[in-house]
């Protein structure tokens, strides 16, 4: 067997393979004879087919088997053993693959070309500077939040008077000037709120009612006769809504109001956990604390934002195999249409340099991701997904199992690890470069998310 790697430029190679019949030949026999154990050939009890039969009717597909296998196998060990830092798959050369013909031939070339990655410098050093922001946390972040946690600890209940925003339930009948239309519509239990009527007047109608009051309004003109509200309030299709024009008689059978919790002890229990804080001086320190942590895990976002465009530009214009790139993209996209490619090969190929920098930086820093990293990533989630609904105080055994959840999941496990692997570096990358510390408010620091989408 002979191969042997060609650089054509800085990033398009050549790698050419010869086989020798010596090569493969052993495999093949071995195949064939793996095949006459289970061949099932009329006329021939199974493992007793001749083998002069198994070769004429299986050698040449056995043999195309056999040499595509060691050729995968041959090639890649080549490239892992010469260094040689390939993009994607090598793929068989366009102009200079030499014809194949597994009957006749005995020797076979085959020649691939390898797209390779362009060389640059990503590693960083104390003389690179990155911006850091810090977001104040300030009296009045504490107060949304504090407000936050009233609104979502909250509760329904039953009032006798109706203010905007609350919840009716009563008894619809559809009129016919002032009393009830013979054979018309009448819904039981119908819900609504008046509060979000799209027309201001028959808002107003609601103003001041009281349990048991019946009032008449027109729905049509309630929604803006939108059709899809109607059929859902009246329980009728969309056509027979967009004909619906009529007033209707509603009787209030229940008012429902949605109260915020009062800031006491039994909040402060429901939310970081009962007596760890018993004040609410101290509650409110929590929550600043809470806001600062947070504000922590997002500027380390957004100083991986802001390192990845620091390396990307000091590093700048490089080339790319582009030619080889987009083979290798159309052949993993096979039903995809010229306008995919157009619009997504620029942004794929940012991605392809921001990814080998961040290996240089990995290699650098020496990261290393262990099973436990991962977890903890995983851990670090699901803390947030349950601060936003307010579970401040779930038990570390319940955060464990729900992370480890996560992690059995294959589609969550790639963001994770790569979530991992930018946590990891951002914390080492922070230790390594000067970090030009900018101290903004909230909404500064949003503004520049906003800039990024401009």
């Amino acid at each position: 067997m002979e191969i042997k790697f060609e650089k054509i430029d800085k990033v398009n190679g050549l790698v050419t393979m010869t086989l020798k019949e010596e090569d493969y030949s052993a495999n093949v026999e071995k195949g064939l004879k793996d095949l006459r154990k289970k061949a099932s050939i009329p006329g021939f009890r199974p493992g007793q087919v001749p083998m002069s039969l198994v070769k004429k009717r299986f050698g040449l597909e056995v043999k195309a088997e056999e040499v595509n296998k060691l050729l995968g196998a041959e090639l890649f060990k080549y490239i892992r053993e010469q260094k040689i830092n390939v993009l994607g798959e090598p793929m068989p050369s366009e102009d200079k693959q030499p014809k194949i013909d597994f009957e006749n031939q005995t020797e076979y070339t085959f020649v691939f070309d390898v797209a390779l990655a362009p060389e640059m410098d990503g590693k960083i050093s104390d003389k690179d500077e990155v911006p850091y922001y810090e977001v104040k946390v300030d009296d009045e972040l504490v107060d949304q939040q504090l407000q936050n946690y009233c609104q979502r600890m909250g509760s329904y209940n039953k009032v006798e008077d109706y203010q905007d925003k609350d919840m009716v339930k009563g008894i619809l009948t559809e009129l016919d000037g002032a009393t009830p239309k013979d054979g018309g519509l009448e819904v039981k239990d119908a819900v609504m709120l008046p509060g979000y009527f799209k027309n201001e007047d028959e808002q107003k109608k609601f103003e001041g009612a009281k349990l048991g009051d019946v009032i008449t309004f027109n729905p049509a003109k309630a929604y803006n006769d939108s059709d899809v509200e109607l059929s859902s309030l009246l329980k009728i299709t969309k056509e027979e809504a967009a004909e619906m024009k009529s007033d209707f008689q509603y009787q209030i059978t229940e008012i429902t109001r949605y109260e915020a919790h009062k800031l006491d002890q039994e909040l402060f229990d429901q939310i970081l956990g009962k007596g760890k804080v018993k004040s609410e001086e101290e509650f409110r320190a929590e929550t600043r604390k809470t806001i600062e942590d947070q504000f922590v895990v997002d500027s380390d976002f957004r100083f991986m934002m802001d390192l990845r465009k620091y390396v990307c530009d000091r590093v700048g214009k490089v080339e790319f195999p582009e030619a080889l790139l987009k083979r290798y993209m159309k052949l993993n996209n096979p039903d995809k249409d010229e306008a995919f490619f157009e619009k997504n090969f620029a942004p794929s190929i940012e991605e392809l340099k921001w990814h080998l920098l961040k290996e240089q930086l990995a290699d650098q820093l020496q990261i290393k991701i262990e099973q436990d990293d991962v977890l903890e990533t995983a851990k670090e989630v699901t803390r947030m997904q349950f601060a936003q609904y307010g579970m401040m105080n779930v038990p570390e055994e319940a955060i464990v199992n729900y992370a480890s959840g996560m992690l059995k999941d294959k589609q969550q496990v790639e963001g994770l690890v790569s979530r991992t692997e930018d946590r990891m570096i951002g914390a080492k990358a922070k230790e390594v470069v000067k970090l030009k510390k900018k101290s903004v408010t909230r909404e500064e620091f949003n503004k520049l998310f906003q800039e990024d989408n401009k």
